[in-house]
């Protein structure tokens, strides 16, 4: 009988050894306001600054090259993030709202 609730008391023991560790994170969620748009403009922006805080005298005429290019790179994409409209659109929404009011 004694054998039976100390097998028992093992058995419940080992369950929570078990358990705990797989609810363990080792990054808690940190709640943020930031949109996906906004974290990729800073990581942009960092890299840009980066890039602009490097000694360029050492490198290599390639190497300049291909920093020049990951800086247009960088500047297109942050570029493309917005809204833009073109010309016949702003005509037609002028239209439009002429023609409503």
């Amino acid at each position: 009988m004694r054998s039976k609730k100390l097998i028992s008391a093992l058995l419940f023991a080992m369950t929570f050894t078990l358990i705990v560790p797989a609810f363990a994170t080792n990054n808690p969620a940190v709640p943020t306001n930031e949109t996906p748009k906004e974290i990729l403009a800073k990581q942009i922006k960092t890299r840009l600054m980066e890039i602009k805080n490097m000694d360029m005298s050492d490198m290599t005429k390639a190497e300049k090259k291909e920093l020049k290019k990951e800086v247009k790179d960088l500047r297109a994409q942050a570029r493309s993030q917005g809204i833009y409209l073109s010309v016949g659109a702003i005509i037609i929404i002028i239209l439009l709202l002429i023609l409503i009011l």
